[in-house]
């Protein structure tokens, strides 16, 4: 696992808690994390997480408006 040192400006109000969820949710709207990971990552259960996300307009459903209508059409 790797290890990641920030400094920021003091007028910055934020804390490891919260950057921590902001880095994971970007991670996971990107792809780069799956669910459960960025969830782990953020040291939160998954259903925690995933409302979490709704509350910062980051879909919990990581579908391309494409792929979500092929699946609708195969169900």
């Amino acid at each position: 696992m790797q290890t990641l040192q920030l400094r920021l400006p003091d007028f910055v109000n934020i804390d490891a808690q919260e950057l921590t969820l902001i880095l994971a949710s970007r991670l996971y709207e990107q792809g780069k994390l799956s669910i459960g990971q960025a969830a782990e990552l953020a040291g939160l259960p998954k259903r925690t997480f995933m409302e979490l996300l709704g509350r910062a307009n980051v879909s919990a459903f990581n579908y391309e408006a494409e792929e979500l209508e092929r699946d609708m059409r195969n169900a």
